[in-house]
């Protein structure tokens, strides 16, 4: 969320988009998940939660073919009058008729296939990661006007028990996956208009647990990649000689926040201060070429 406010219900891009975002777009803060990512929640803008930009649409019962068209395509004309109810509502169908404007090119065929086309290959998985990346690549490439994405990686990262396996198939999947992404953004020419921040809510802790697992530890670990990124690291290893606190934590060597400021300012050209509760008094690593 980029604070350490629990009672906090924006995060910190959805902060970001509630400055700088419009009131007729609600793809500037896409969540490519199944439930609305909390770092892209706003407080006064709109933003989207799709699954996939392939399966985006309305299921009615009992209606399809060209009458369930014609329906949907009226959802954009609703006026809820002075009602502030019947307002919202209305809001809301036009947003939701002009996300499946935008999206129709990017439905799947009739087989299930995409309609775009994919320049590189992806990891075959039954989870949708690969998949929804592909699209992602594909709605850059299209211009739809996408300024912050959120999606979750594969696997399970709260191991506590079989942990060697589990957590080597998640990170093998999300590594092959954002490697055949920056690769499709490079195909398409993009390459330089995009860059990824991967992070961890939590990190482990060192010791092995009774269950070939390891328990929630307290710092955690972030990267951030693309053709315009900086190489280097922010905070240092700390260590396991020195560098567990008494409930052996490894100690946290950098601030996330740290990081959110640099995001902020370096790549998306915003002040941090709004944003990120006591910006002020963070560093600001450089991050970019």
């Amino acid at each position: 969320m980029g604070a350490t406010d629990t009672q906090l219900r924006t995060g910190w891009l959805g902060r970001y988009l509630d400055r700088t975002g419009r009131d007729d777009n609600p793809l500037q803060g896409l969540s490519l998940d199944d439930r609305l990512q909390p770092v892209l929640a706003t407080a006064k803008v709109p933003v989207a939660s799709v699954e996939s930009p392939g399966g985006y649409d309305f299921w009615t019962n009992g209606v399809w073919g060209d009458v369930q068209e014609l329906m949907l395509g009226a959802m954009g004309s609703f006026s809820g009058g002075a009602d502030p109810a019947a307002n919202a509502a209305a809001g809301a169908a036009r947003q939701s008729a002009r996300l499946r404007t935008e999206l129709r090119p990017f439905a799947d065929k009739e087989d299930g296939s995409p309609s775009y086309t994919i320049p590189v290959p992806y990891p075959k998985s039954e989870d949708g990661f690969p998949s929804r990346l592909a699209g992602l690549a594909a709605m850059i490439a299209g211009g739809l006007p996408l300024s912050c994405v959120a999606l979750s990686a594969p696997g399970r990262y709260d191991t506590h028990a079989d942990q060697p396996k589990e957590l080597a198939d998640g990170l093998k999947l999300t590594s092959d996956s954002l490697l055949a992404f920056q690769r499709d953004l490079e195909a398409r020419g993009l390459a330089d208009r995009v860059l990824v921040h991967v992070w961890s809510e939590f990190g482990r802790r060192a010791q092995e647990n009774g269950s070939s697992g390891t328990d929630h530890g307290a710092a955690g670990v972030g990267f951030v990649i693309g053709s315009r990124v900086r190489g280097g690291m922010i905070g240092e290893y700390p260590g396991l000689a020195t560098g567990l606190d008494e409930d052996g934590n490894l100690k946290a060597t950098a601030d996330y926040r740290e990081l959110y400021c640099s995001l902020l300012e370096q790549w998306l050209g915003a002040d941090a201060a709004p944003i990120i509760p006591g910006a002020a008094s963070f560093s600001r690593p450089a991050l970019l070429l």
